[in-house]
């Protein structure tokens, strides 16, 4: 019988040092990629004990394709008389202002926000987040996946309409208020990481004003069908192949060496993108998937299941987390001469 936490009364005494308020957000966006873009946008600000204060909910004209009408079910027509994002920004920003951010999967919804405010040459006032998939482990919940469904029917919240920001966000609230709860009682540390915002934008290619729907979406994203189309308009990001030779394993104790292959797995306090790029700058070899031949994989939660990580286990590929990989970052060792 799963324990009732979403009457229970709060804990009398409650952590000094847990966050003084929350905001939870979710957003639409037009795909997974880096140049895609948000089209809806909500936000229920919660006090410090998880209790709601007020919502706010809006559309976004992305200036293109909305992408998978059939998820989020916003079309072009929708779309065409909402705010341009920097319209809404200030708004927005005074929603997430003095708050920890609290989203499903928040990486993503971060990101998102974050390439938002950069294009619009601005900074988002968010200085942490806290991913309830990542609270959900903490607290040793019973789900059988990490889904906000699971998460939701866990605690007894009724989901209204999936996809749509407003309802997801108000479900990821509900939920949210009885895991902190239950993090106050269990003496549970919450899982907080650092939001640092981008300070620059450039987009990689044009993309089309909206107008006309796509059919394609990322492969292991919303498609059921796989990926782009042929002759599809989002740009990929494509990295240079890396110039020097793998040196093999990262050894404990020793430093990155140029060449080594680096695969990264889970939520990351400085954007995926942003570290990888220091990667790459360095002269490591970015790796999107993890073989027998990888040095070294990157992630703060090695306990994970993600293939990633199981794969290190059977590999013996060495683990370790994004602060040990920024200090060895500072000083890479030079490849050898051929």
């Amino acid at each position: 019988m799963l324990e009732d936490l979403t009457t229970a009364a709060p804990p009398a005494s409650w952590p000094a040092a847990y966050p003084q308020g929350y905001a939870v957000v979710d957003v639409e966006t037009t795909g997974l990629a880096r140049d895609d873009r948000i089209i809806s946008a909500a936000v229920y600000r919660l006090n410090a004990r998880g209790e709601v204060e007020d919502h706010w909910y809006t559309m976004v004209n992305p200036e293109r394709d909305p992408g998978p009408v059939w998820i989020h079910g916003l079309t072009s027509e929708m779309l065409e008389g909402a705010p341009l994002f920097p319209d809404i920004a200030e708004e927005f920003a005074a929603r997430l202002a003095d708050r920890v951010l609290v989203a499903h999967n928040a990486v993503f919804d971060w990101s998102m926000i974050a390439r938002e405010y950069a294009r619009a040459e601005r900074e988002a006032p968010v200085h942490q987040r806290l991913c309830t998939i990542a609270l959900s482990k903490e607290l040793g919940l019973p789900l059988p996946n990490h889904k906000l469904e699971s998460l939701a029917a866990h605690f007894g919240v009724v989901q209204q309409r999936a996809h749509h920001a407003l309802d997801d966000a108000r479900v990821l609230a509900e939920a949210f208020r009885p895991s902190l709860r239950a993090a106050v009682s269990k003496g549970v540390r919450l899982p907080l990481l650092e939001c640092r915002p981008l300070k620059e934008w450039s987009d990689s290619a044009a993309t089309p004003r909206i107008g006309r729907q796509s059919g394609g979406y990322p492969s292991g994203g919303y498609s059921s069908g796989g990926g782009y189309p042929s002759g599809s308009w989002r740009p990929s990001r494509k990295r240079p192949a890396c110039p020097y030779p793998n040196p093999g394993r990262y050894e404990e104790g020793k430093a990155l060496k140029q060449g080594m292959r680096v695969a990264f797995s889970g939520d990351t306090s400085v954007d995926r993108e942003l570290l990888e790029d220091r990667a790459v700058e360095a002269g490591l070899h970015v790796a999107t998937s993890l073989s027998r031949l990888t040095s070294l994989l990157v992630t703060n939660d090695p306990d994970s299941s993600t293939s990633k990580v199981v794969k290190a286990k059977q590999f013996g590929t060495p683990v370790i987390d994004e602060a040990a990989f920024g200090q060895l970052l500072r000083d890479v060792e030079p490849a050898s001469e051929k």
